[in-house]
């Protein structure tokens, strides 16, 4: 079992099928959590369905596009039908559509709003309603460093994810006298296989800015959503954990 005990509870992770989202999903499983997975292709989450699985608990694959919000609402049903209840809520879907701004179409800045901001606004929704009548939930969402301190080329990412960190923060209000407790994660670099193919001379560059001198883990991230959504942490709500090596 993982540090925090997540027996009996039941949590949704979206962009589960790899990266971050699947190493969150993994350590809910580990402290006993059944899962409903969420990616946009069903045939992407195979891999975190056998692995989360190979824990000892269940995994519920859905094909979702989270910025549907019929396919939102028929996901909450299904993982309702499933398990009964939904006690953990992980925001972590996201896309990027990188460019400067004055060059950046509408149709990219809209896609990216669409996926890391609406998404995380539809899904609160749905499971709130749920929550609320448990009076108890957590609600972890995923964030960036850049959502905080802006970053050149990233105009539509950066204000998505700034976005997410208002609307974590006014959820927590709204829905705290429920029992509900919302906060976010804000990732700093994080070792992936997109910086993974970085060439040394700009993993260098991006080191000079970590007071840590080295990129994240994967599972550090998660390891900050688990305590979040745990009972370890429940006085603790509309905050913004930064997992960023020091960078602000």
């Amino acid at each position: 079992m993982g540090a925090y005990d997540f027996t009996g509870k039941v949590a949704i992770v979206t962009g589960a099928a790899r990266g971050i989202g699947q190493a969150i999903a993994l350590k809910l499983a580990e402290g006993g959590a059944n899962l409903a997975i969420c990616d946009l292709n069903a045939e992407w989450l195979e891999e975190t369905k056998a692995k989360v699985e190979a824990l000892g608990v269940k995994a519920l694959p859905l094909a979702v596009d989270v910025g549907d919000g019929e396919q939102v609402a028929a996901t909450i049903d299904a993982v309702v039908k499933a398990f009964g209840s939904i006690d953990i809520m992980v925001n972590n879907a996201g896309i990027t559509k990188d460019g400067l701004l004055i060059r950046m179409s509408e149709a990219d800045w809209d896609a990216v709003l669409r996926v890391n901001l609406k998404g995380v606004f539809l899904f609160t929704k749905a499971v709130a309603r749920i929550m609320m009548k448990q009076r108890s939930g957590a609600i972890v969402n995923i964030a960036s460093v850049v959502g905080i301190m802006g970053n050149p080329g990233q105009a539509n990412y950066t204000a998505s994810k700034g976005g997410v960190i208002a609307l974590t923060k006014t959820t927590a209000k709204e829905l705290g006298s429920r029992g509900i407790r919302c906060n976010a994660v804000a990732p700093g670099f994080i070792s992936s296989k997109m910086t993974d193919v970085l060439s040394q001379e700009v993993r260098d560059k991006y080191m000079e800015q970590i007071p840590l001198r080295n990129f994240g883990t994967q599972r550090d991230v998660a390891n900050a959503v688990a305590f979040l959504a745990s009972s370890e942490a429940s006085y603790v709500t509309g905050q913004v954990l930064s997992v960023n090596g020091g960078m602000i």
